[in-house]
């Protein structure tokens, strides 16, 4: 797995409850998302010069553990599987100090053509940057 993301819980993203909301572990995993694409190579320059993005198809989540304000977290992340036009991937959310799993989501995002609006191949030195992270221990 590869270090996707790296911040720290803020008081304004809690709830009535006092742990942090889920729409902050979801813009969380977000933010690791786009750090996974562009490793891959789906970088900012390769979707304003190919005219092509990335959209999510499904997402699950769990949560495993409640994250208070000042906890630092961290997301891990890997590619699962990748075929012509999709990649489905795994974050793991963990308490920097503790070490403990906090959250896992896992996705299905599909290449985009943003002209057409519609799934679109893949390039194949992206799907080869797939597969050697599929197997990587990095």
């Amino acid at each position: 797995m590869i270090e996707t993301y790296r911040g720290v819980v803020y008081p304004n993203q809690t709830d009535h409850m006092g742990h942090m909301n889920v729409q902050w572990y979801t813009s969380k995993f977000d933010e690791g998302t786009w750090h996974l694409f562009s490793t891959l190579g789906i970088t900012t320059g390769y979707i304003r010069e190919n005219e092509k993005g990335m959209a999510a198809l499904e997402q699950t989540t769990k949560y495993k553990a409640e994250v208070m304000p000042g906890d630092l977290l961290v997301v891990k992340s890997r590619v699962l599987e990748v075929k012509d036009k999709t990649i489905r991937f795994l974050h793991v959310m963990l308490n920097a100090e503790t070490g403990n799993e906090v959250a896992t989501t896992e996705l299905v995002a599909a290449h985009l053509d943003t002209k057409a609006r519609r799934a679109c191949s893949l390039p194949d030195e992206i799907k080869q940057r797939c597969s050697e992270l599929i197997g990587s221990t990095e």
